[in-house]
C-alpha cells in the first residue's frame, strides 16, 4: 500500500478515508530536518498552512506523487518546485465556502446591530439601548466584490434579507450576473453605490490595496465594510482614518495584513468587529475539506487526475513536445486580453490554425484561460480547472481546430464575445519566441513581457508626437514605440514599451489629448 504522511491537523473523517486506501502516519509540529528526514518513506504529503514544503522536502521526497494541501492557500508549498519534481500538488478550495460565506453574514449582520458592542456593553452593567441604534438590512444595497463561489453564495443569502446586490467582477458576464439577479457595474461605482460592502477576491497585485484611500472617499457616507477574504485587500490606514471621519461608518474584518494583527490601530476602535481568521473555521468546513482533500490524494494515488491540481499535466508527452513551446503565446494572449478587453464576456472562442491544430490544443486552451481568470477570479486557477471556473462565471468556452492556410505557419486565435460586441487577439512563435500579432482590426507586433501604454486614437498628424512629448515631460522613458491602423485617416492604436508602469494620474491627462478614445497602462 502507498503511505501517507499527515503534518498538520484534519479531521479524522478525512484520516480514516485514507485508511482505507494507504498506510497513513500523522507527526505534527516537525522541524523543517525532521520533515525533510522522514519523507523520503511517503508517496504523499498532506498539509494545512503550518508546514511548510519548500524545495528541501520536495527533492527529499523522492518517491512523493503527491502534495495535499487542506484549504485553498498554497503559499506554503513551493509549487514551481513540485513541478519540476513530477510532483502533483492539489487543494481544497471549496471545502469552506459556505463556512465563509455564512461567517460573512454573521459579521453583516453583527455590524447591523452591535452585538459585539452591546454585549460588552450589558455585561458591564450597562443598559444603553439608545447607543445602539442599529439599521436594517432590507431594501439596502449590497456591493460584492468578486462573484465567485463565495460571493456568489453571499449574493444569493442577501437577496433573502431583502437586500438589492450589485457586484464587479471582471470575469463575470451581464448574463451569468442576471442568473444570479445581480447587477454587474464597474468597481468605482459599486463603492459609490453600495450601504454595505463584502470583499471576495484573492489578494493580487492587482487586488492588494484595492479598497484605498480614493475607493473609500467615494462611498457613501456611512457605508460599512467587511472583509473576509484576504488581509492587504483593504489600506488598513486608509480605513482607520475613514471611520475616524465618519466616512465609514463601521467595518467587519476577520483578515489582517499581519497576523496575529499586533498594535493594529482599528482593533481600539469601538466601530470596528474582529475575529481571528474565522471565516473556514467550522466544523462542517473542516470535514469537508479534509474529505476534498482526502480524495484527490487517493485518485493521484490510484492512477487518477484529481479535481483541483495547481500544476497537473494535460496533454500525452508526444503531443507536449510539439505543443510546450506555445504554451507561452497562449498565457500572453490570455494575459493580454485580462488588461485591454473591454467588457465581460459569455463566450470565448479559441482557433487554432496550422500544423498545432494537427494536435489536441486543450492544454494550450487551458494556458489560456488559466492566465486570463488568474487576474481576477477568487477560486485558484489551474490548467485542471480553468474550464469550471470559466463556467462557474458564466463564459462558454469552444475550441476550434482547422489546418486552413493563414500568413503564419501556426496561429492561435482568441475570440471573446460579450454583449457589447467582440475582442479579438492573436498570437503565434517566432523564432521561437512568442509574439502578439493581432487585435481586433489591428496588426501589432509584441512580446507578451514587460510594461506597455496602449491608447486607442484618431489616425490624425500631431497625435502621436503630443503623447510622446507628455511622457517625456513626466520622465517617462520610453523603449519602443509601434502603431497599427484600421486605414488611413481611420483609427489607430499604439504600443509604448515603457520602464515603468504609468501613474493612472498621468494616464488621466493623456485622455484629454483631442483625438484620443482611451489609453491603459498593460504590464505582461
Amino acid at each position: 500500500m502507498p503511505r501517507v504522511l499527515v503534518a498538520d491537523p484534519i479531521a479524522e473523517a478525512g484520516i480514516a478515508r485514507l485508511r482505507e486506501h494507504a498506510e497513513v502516519d500523522v507527526h505534527l509540529k516537525q522541524s523543517p530536518a525532521s520533515l525533510v528526514a522522514r519523507i523520503p518513506e511517503y508517496d504523499a504529503l498532506i498539509v494545512r498552512s503550518e508546514t511548510r514544503v519548500d524545495a528541501s522536502v520536495i527533492q527529499a521526497g523522492t518517491r512523493l506523487k503527491v502534495i495535499g494541501r487542506a484549504g485553498a492557500g498554497v503559499d506554503n508549498i513551493d509549487v514551481e518546485a513540485a513541478t519540476r519534481a513530477g510532483v502533483l500538488v492539489v487543494n481544497a478550495p471549496s471545502g469552506n465556502t459556505i463556512a465563509a460565506t455564512e461567517h460573512t453574514m454573521a459579521m453583516m449582520l453583527a455590524l447591523a446591530r452591535h452585538i459585539p458592542q452591546a454585549d460588552q456593553a450589558v455585561k458591564a452593567g450597562r443598559w444603553e439601548r439608545s447607543r445602539f441604534l442599529g439599521f436594517e438590512l432590507r431594501d439596502k444595497v449590497l456591493g460584492v466584490v468578486g462573484l465567485g463561489s463565495i460571493g456568489r453564495e453571499v449574493a444569493h443569502r442577501a437577496q433573502a434579507f431583502g437586500m438589492r446586490v450589485i457586484a464587479t467582477d471582471p470575469v463575470s458576464s451581464e448574463e451569468r450576473a442576471s442568473q444570479l439577479n445581480v447587477k454587474l457595474v464597474p468597481f468605482n461605482d459599486l463603492m459609490s453605490e453600495a450601504d454595505v460592502i463584502t470583499l471576495h477576491v484573492p489578494l493580487t497585485r492587482e487586488t492588494h490595496h484595492l479598497v484605498d484611500a480614493g475607493a473609500l472617499a467615494r462611498t457613501k457616507p456611512g457605508m460599512r465594510l467587511i472583509n473576509v477574504a484576504r488581509g492587504g485587500i483593504v489600506d488598513e490606514s486608509a480605513l482607520r482614518d475613514a471611520l475616524r471621519d465618519g466616512q465609514v461608518a463601521g467595518a467587519a474584518i476577520d483578515v489582517f495584513e499581519q497576523e496575529p494583527p499586533g498594535e493594529n490601530p482599528l482593533l481600539s476602535m469601538p466601530q470596528v468587529i474582529t475575529t481571528p481568521h474565522l471565516g473556514a473555521s467550522t466544523e462542517e468546513a473542516q470535514i469537508s475539506v479534509a474529505l476534498e482533500i482526502t480524495e484527490q490524494v487517493i485518485a493521484v494515488l490510484d492512477g487518477g487526475l484529481p479535481r483541483f491540481s495547481l500544476n497537473a499535466p494535460v496533454a500525452l508527452p508526444e503531443a507536449m513536445a510539439f505543443l510546450r513551446p506555445f504554451i507561452p503565446v497562449a498565457e500572453g494572449i490570455g494575459r493580454f486580453y485580462a488588461q485591454v478587453g473591454r467588457q465581460p464576456a459569455s463566450r470565448i472562442h479559441v482557433d487554432y490554425a496550422g500544423e498545432i491544430a494537427n494536435y489536441d490544443c486543450s492544454v494550450l486552451t487551458a494556458a489560456l484561460l488559466t492566465a486570463f481568470l488568474s487576474r481576477f477570479s477568487a477560486e485558484r486557477v489551474n490548467p485542471v480547472n480553468a474550464r469550471t471556473v470559466a463556467a462557474a462565471h458564466g463564459i462558454t468556452v469552444v475550441e476550434q481546430r482547422g489546418a486552413r492556410a493563414s500568413e503564419f505557419a501556426n496561429l492561435i486565435s482568441l475570440q471573446a464575445v460579450g454583449e457589447h460586441g467582440t475582442t479579438r487577439v492573436g498570437g503565434t512563435l517566432l523564432l521561437n519566441e512568442p509574439h502578439i500579432v493581432t487585435f481586433n482590426d489591428f496588426r501589432i507586433d509584441l512580446v507578451p513581457e514587460g510594461t506597455f501604454l496602449m491608447s486607442w486614437h484618431a489616425d490624425r498628424p500631431g497625435i502621436i508626437g503630443a503623447i510622446g512629448t507628455f511622457l517625456g515631460q513626466n520622465n517617462i522613458n520610453i523603449a519602443s514605440m509601434q502603431v497599427g491602423r484600421d486605414r488611413p485617416r481611420g483609427d489607430a492604436v499604439m504600443i509604448v514599451s515603457v520602464d515603468d508602469p504609468v501613474p493612472e494620474s498621468i494616464l488621466a491627462d493623456i485622455r484629454r489629448i483631442p483625438g484620443m478614445a482611451d489609453v491603459l497602462s498593460v504590464s505582461l
